[in-house]
């Protein structure tokens, strides 16, 4: 059954003409994080746009938008960047959304770990510290991909945890 439906999975690097899709599942995404960030809607019942978002196809040697499918149907995104700051690490997981319909299905795990092996390299995933769920996400997807050879800080200043680890 897990490989009938991994074959039902689909992850694609999202061209211009298809970017209004990420940002009309950017309003999903920060609609579920009311639940751990003070963020509101405007007067339409938006909430305001992802900050820079267009960078992901203006910067593409830099910044990859992906979108996530279920049976061809979007069904969440990516955002991943390549750090300016290698030292720290070479990519970095600026955002990430699984519908909740498709949560606890294996997609999330399933798309984690296809752009960790697209990208080699030193990995940075941070989650806000509210967010319990997305904390347990990650380190059980890490844990299984790294073998727990991952380390993990903690902020100091907003107590964000962040994971780091080669892939």
């Amino acid at each position: 059954m897990i490989s009938e439906r991994s074959e039902r999975m689909g992850i694609e690097l999202v061209p211009k003409r298809k970017q209004a899709v990420i940002v009309n599942l950017m309003q999903l995404y920060l609609y579920d994080f009311t639940k751990y960030l003070d963020i509101s809607v405007n007067d339409q019942g938006l909430f305001l746009p992802y900050p820079d978002l267009d960078e992901f196809w203006k910067k593409r040697e830099r910044k990859y938008p992906y979108l996530i499918t279920f049976d061809q149907r979007p069904a969440g995104f990516a955002l991943v960047e390549r750090m300016d700051d290698a030292a720290e690490a070479d990519y970095y997981m600026t955002e990430f959304f699984v519908m909740q319909k498709y949560r606890r299905t294996g997609l999330g795990t399933w798309a984690a770990t296809r752009l960790f092996d697209q990208f080699q390299g030193r990995w940075k995933v941070t989650q806000i510290s509210s967010n319990i769920p997305a904390q347990a996400f990650w380190r059980k997807v890490i844990e299984s991909y790294t073998g727990g050879r991952y380390e993990e800080y903690i902020d100091p200043v907003r107590h964000n945890p962040s994971q780091y680890f080669n892939s």
